[in-house]
């Protein structure tokens, strides 16, 4: 199966009591092993299928020069073998039951994701610890997939203009802080990585008290609770990782960067700037105007640059981040429309928020996306689970997934008109661009 690269991305919003099977905080059960890993689960038999999310407490803010790109580097190898199940056995075993899985890797976490029918949890509960407990990091398989991740590396900066900008913008936007480099990690650290990084990155990383498990779908606590102890009790815990303790610095002023990519047809424009983590409470007003800012043909930026043949298209994406991160806004420029052009005419939709505000027609369509999103992630067993992980690890409890309502709710048009103020501030952002050539008036 190819496993790429991605970013968490998930929209949270409005809860909706109108899901297939509704979802309360008292629905949501849990308890922690002895060994320190939590497991939460949802009993919901709607469907004869189940899942596993593991949520790692690792991602790219968790490395250090040198060693960048390890934290993506594992979300292939775990399932490259391991005691139990050799190369290749792990998708095959699974497959065999029924069942799928995928993962992904983001700054603050590594994520996998097992599908399977619920008579099936055994065989899942085998494969997961097997490859926590005994992966193999053979040197041969290491080699093969340092390759991989190179040769993705390449790829994905040749053909997107996201990453081929966003890892640059990054890298001037942090001074400090590890989100400076991209999860895929720099080239030269993924050919240095050695065998004695990789083994004692898993032991710390892998460790059950580093990690969140959430079970959802046809089954019982009692059935989980059996299976945990049986699989999951006896792997040993370990040192809990070294925090984070690099806090980045306030921006005193713009920075920019240019990069050069002959395959690009017109300027590319991204604008970054810092943001409270997750957990801050400006997190649900600055959701909330990147949503005005983009999403749907009547957002501000398809009116004022798509609408207008400035730009072929334009975004706001803000990750969910433990630490203070960055909200991006990215426009490609429409033929013969030069890249200052381009950033003009954002900046002028960013000002115009600040200085004049948002309408009431505006803040409520994206309240209502938020709604809508919500009630799409909580039809699914899928979506419960990831849901479910995500508020426990981004807002520090399940519980807060319940509380959403209420905070999106009480963001007022003061509120949009004060974070744009606040935070969409020249001195605070990172100016990139992309394109064929530098403009001779840049």
């Amino acid at each position: 199966m190819k496993r790429q690269l991605t970013a968490l991305l998930l929209f949270v919003g409005l809860f909706s009591a109108v899901t297939t099977q509704a979802t309360t905080a008292e629905d949501i059960q849990q308890f922690t092993l002895d060994n320190g890993m939590k497991i939460m689960v949802l009993e919901d038999p709607s469907i004869p299928n189940a899942n596993m999310y593991l949520f790692w407490k690792v991602g790219s803010r968790n490395e250090r020069p040198g060693i960048t790109g390890i934290s993506h580097f594992f979300e292939h190898m775990m399932f490259n073998g391991a005691k139990l199940y050799g190369p290749k056995m792990f998708d095959r075993t699974m497959e065999a039951a029924g069942g799928a899985n995928n993962a992904y890797t983001t700054e603050n976490v590594t994520v996998y994701t097992d599908w399977f029918p619920s008579n099936a949890l055994e065989t899942i509960f085998k494969l997961e610890a097997d490859r926590i407990a005994n992966l193999d990091i053979n040197p041969k398989m290491v080699a093969s997939e340092r390759g991989v991740v190179a040769s993705e590396r390449t790829t994905g900066l040749e053909n997107s203009n996201w990453r081929a900008l966003q890892g640059p913008v990054k890298g001037v936007a942090f001074l400090a802080h590890p989100y400076s480099w991209p999860v895929i990690g720099h080239e030269s650290d993924i050919a240095a990585w050695t065998q004695q990084d990789l083994v004692d990155y898993h032991k710390t990383y892998y460790a059950p008290n580093n990690a969140v498990v959430v079970i959802t779908g046809a089954v019982t606590l009692a059935e989980v609770k059996r299976l945990a102890q049986q699989y999951f009790a006896p792997i040993p815990a370990q040192q809990p990782p070294e925090t984070v303790k690099t806090v980045e610095p306030q921006q005193q002023g713009e920075r920019r960067i240019f990069v050069k990519k002959a395959s690009v047809s017109t300027p590319n424009i991204m604008l970054a700037y810092h943001v409270p983590a997750t957990r801050a409470e400006d997190y649900y007003a600055l959701d909330l105007l990147t949503s005005i800012l983009s999403d749907g043909n009547s957002s501000r930026l398809y009116r004022g640059l798509v609408d207008k043949q400035l730009a072929l298209g334009a975004e706001a994406y803000m990750p969910m981040a433990f630490d203070p991160n960055l909200l991006y806004i990215m426009a490609i420029a429409a033929p013969e429309v030069s890249a200052s052009r381009l950033e003009q005419a954002l900046l002028a939709q960013i000002n115009s928020i600040a200085r004049n505000g948002v309408t009431q027609q505006e803040l409520d369509k994206a309240k209502n996306i938020k709604l809508m999103d919500f009630y799409r992630s909580m039809e699914t067993i899928n979506g419960k689970a990831n849901t479910i992980g995500t508020y426990e690890l981004f807002f520090g409890s399940y519980q807060k997934l319940f509380d959403a309502p209420a905070a999106y709710n009480k963001v007022t048009l003061e509120d949009i008109q004060r974070v744009a103020s606040s935070y969409l501030q020249r001195a605070n952002r990172t100016v990139g661009v992309l394109a064929a050539q530098e403009e001779a008036d840049q």
